[in-house]
């Protein structure tokens, strides 16, 4: 068994898993039946190159990581595929990021329209210093409901030094751009610098302030400081999500100047079992086999059912 283990969050709950560490990088795998390896926290590493594939992968089948298959990306300035792997086409939503006016200018007018009733409607937005007070602000916006795009809410409920310690990393290459609205905090961003990179890890406002378009006006003045800092694309998710086709959070991204940028992901059977579960497409996961329309008309009964149901959820999901 491998001697190591590495924290991982899964629908908001942090859980331990197998870990082994190459050429200076952390792997974890995950899964039961079929298990995935791939870099730890990869999205949020500044080095996910490999220079050596051969020699990375023999020390990866021969290490005590027991895994079907690894998979790694290319990052988003080398988009050419470079590795004689399985390759598939993945996606984030971004800004590649010239100048604010440019980003401005090309946005449509009721995007610019929310941006402006944000600041008519007394709506303030700064970068915040990440203390308690901060965090508690943070946790009344968890609170606020159990629900939220039709699911259970992972962090409702969540006591105040779990919110803390959730929202703490990374905090040496990070900012947090919050809104206020009389002194009350109403929403949230969080960035996480990754190179020249800047993601979103956690975008989150208040429903009872949606009549203030907060999202807007935080994401205006997060890309004001993605500027300034000189950062050359600005990352809010993925565009698609799996099989799930045009979905509203993918057309508030468009309407918010975020725009499809596809980037290599290779997939390297590890077993024969691995190499089987390529072939059949279950690398990908079950859900990504329903059919779109089928995938969304469970997707919708599942919210009508959660606003239906009486009971609070104990944890819940990032909205980024």
């Amino acid at each position: 068994m491998p001697t190591q283990y590495a924290e991982i969050s899964v629908n908001g709950k942090t859980l331990k898993v197998p870990a082994v560490s190459i050429d200076r990088r952390t792997v974890v795998a995950t899964g039961k039946g079929l298990r995935i390896a791939r870099f730890h926290e990869e999205e949020w590493n500044e080095d996910r190159t490999i220079t050596d594939p051969d020699s990375f992968l023999r020390e990866l089948k021969g290490g005590p990581l027991r895994a079907d298959i690894f998979t790694f990306a290319q990052p988003l300035a080398d988009p050419q595929p470079r590795h004689p792997f399985h390759v598939e086409w993945d996606d984030v939503a971004a800004v590649s990021i010239t100048t604010y006016s440019d980003w401005w200018d090309q946005l449509p007018q009721v995007s610019r329209k929310n941006v402006r009733r944000a600041e008519r409607r007394g709506v303030v937005v700064r970068l915040a210093v990440f203390d308690d007070v901060f965090v508690r602000g943070i946790k009344g916006i968890y609170d606020e409901t159990p629900i939220r795009q039709g699911r259970h809410f992972w962090h409702y409920g969540k006591d105040l030094e779990s919110v803390k310690r959730e929202n703490a990393t990374f905090l040496d290459r990070c900012d947090f751009v919050a809104a206020y609205h009389n002194d009350e905090l109403i929403g949230f961003i969080k960035i996480v610098y990754v190179g020249k990179v800047a993601r979103i890890m956690q975008i989150i406002s208040k429903n009872a302030h949606a009549d203030k378009r907060p999202p807007n006006i935080l994401l205006a003045k997060a890309m004001e400081v993605c500027c300034q800092k000189g950062m050359t694309h600005f990352v809010y998710g993925q565009y698609f999500y799996g099989s799930k086709g045009h979905t509203p959070i993918t057309e508030f991204k468009h309407r918010n100047g975020f725009k499809r940028i596809p980037f290599p992901r290779y997939f390297v059977p590890l077993t024969l079992k691995g190499k089987a579960a390529i072939a059949l497409g279950l690398h990908r996961g079950v859900k990504s086999l329903i059919p779109p329309r089928l995938l969304n008309f469970l997707l919708e009964t599942r919210a009508r059912l959660n606003r239906k149901s009486p009971e609070p959820a104990a944890s819940t999901s990032d909205e980024a």
